[in-house]
């Protein structure tokens, strides 16, 4: 009820001497009284009406920097708020709606406007800084402002009803190179990480290495820098890459399918699919996201590509669980193929799992599992089978189950 009340403390004050200069004056005689409560009552009715009955129109533009946000990142928030009023505004308060997924502070002064009558709208405009809590698509507004007549009798609050839509992306973590590991990987991935924006007509010659074909020579620039040079753009290749994520309800928790950001779990495994995804683009590879099933996840990025990663990370915003149980078909994805690193990703992971997936590590140069729920020694049993293996722990260090896991030989025996 107290937010019904159009005025302030101290329209109040001025209601209540109006209705005094009334009650004295009829005790009292005083006619210069009932001048005054009704001189009152004409500037409350004026404050109110300057508030309620003046012609006004808002509208509210929001844009974010960077567009998409993250977990864990914080994004600018600009506000353009578009107003017209056919009387002058005294200053204001402003407050925009928050949603769960994102956090900070959204309030502050609103500024006093003059007559809009003969002129455009005032343009006025706030911002303000929100942190990712939750991946997801997520709604900021409607904006409120809470303001007063000129005289500060008379208040009035505004709600603007223009939402905005917000992409929240899962949070990414800087892993270490892969190219540290060449070997493991196979030894087909050459340095590009350092010439990343570069064509491959820029890429002219770099020294010669024991076991490069000497048909390779780069025999202008060895003259001219007096030190063998092999052609660089014939020794680049294209390495390619599969991360594949399992989806499969079964293997996370129920909210994995309501909505995204519920599974604790789940959360973890998105953000270590992103965050291998960038640093094997990173790294030159081109890599393929995939389902267990087959189901193609995002286009395949090329190596060097990282504005395909920040795409990929728009389109994971919205990523959640399904229920099909498909691990058991991922040798079919690899069969008759050798490829550069797969990497598996899944959330409960146990022993007929290991058996399940054991063909594909005849087919990596580099296979990697990380499970989020191992259970018992399945981790050990893909070990024995080829791969190598590592737990995604959503409160530990993912960077650092990464190294282990890439830098850990295979094992051939369990452990």
């Amino acid at each position: 009820m107290r937010r019904l009340w159009p005025l302030t403390v101290r329209g109040t004050g001025a209601l209540i001497l109006s209705l005094a200069c009334f009650v004295v004056a009829g005790e009292t005689a005083v006619e210069e009284l009932i001048y005054f409560g009704i001189l009152l009552l004409a500037v409350l009715g004026a404050s109110i009406g300057s508030l309620y009955f003046a012609r006004r129109s808002d509208v509210v533009a929001r844009a974010l920097i960077p567009d998409v946000a993250s977990v864990g990142r914080e994004t600018l928030v600009n506000v353009r708020v578009g107003v017209r009023t056919a009387v002058p505004t005294a200053p204001g308060w402003w407050i925009d709606t928050i949603p769960k997924g994102l956090s900070g502070s959204a309030e502050g002064i609103f500024p006093a406007l003059g007559s809009g009558l003969r002129g455009n709208e005032r343009v006025v405009e706030l911002s303000y800084p929100v942190r990712g809590e939750k991946r997801g698509v997520h709604y900021l507004g409607p904006l409120s402002v809470r303001s007063t007549d000129p005289f500060g009798l008379a208040r009035r609050s505004n709600v603007f009803g223009q939402r905005t839509a917000v992409t929240v992306a899962p949070a990414m973590v800087d892993l270490p190179p892969l190219i540290d590991y060449a070997g493991a990987a196979g030894g087909t991935l050459h340095t590009t990480t350092h010439q990343l924006g570069q064509g491959a007509d820029n890429l002219v010659a770099r020294p010669y290495v024991p076991g490069d074909s000497m048909r390779r020579i780069h025999w202008r620039a060895t003259a001219h820098r007096d030190a063998l040079m092999v052609r660089q753009e014939e020794q680049e290749s294209t390495p390619e890459a599969s991360v594949v994520i399992d989806r499969s309800a079964l293997r996370w928790g129920a909210e994995a399918m309501s909505a995204p950001g519920e599974d604790p779990g789940f959360e973890a495994a998105v953000v270590a699919c992103v965050s291998v995804v960038a640093r094997l683009v990173h790294d030159g590879y081109a890599v393929d996201v995939l389902d267990t099933d087959g189901t193609v996840l995002v286009e395949r990025i090329d190596g060097g590509d990282m504005t395909e990663v920040d795409v990929m990370l728009a389109q994971f915003a919205t990523l959640i669980a399904r229920r099909d149980d498909t691990l058991a078909r991922l040798p079919r994805l690899f069969g008759g193929v050798f490829t550069g690193p797969i990497i598996l990703i899944v959330g409960r992971f146990d022993l007929a799992d290991a058996e399940a997936v054991a063909p594909v590590a005849q087919h990596s140069s580099l296979p990697l599992v990380f499970a989020v729920a191992p259970v018992g020694d399945a981790l050990e049993r893909a070990a024995f089978s080829g791969w190598h293996i590592g737990v995604i722990d959503p409160g530990a260090d993912l960077a650092v189950a990464w190294s282990s896991a890439v830098g850990r030989g295979t094992n051939h025996a369990l452990v």
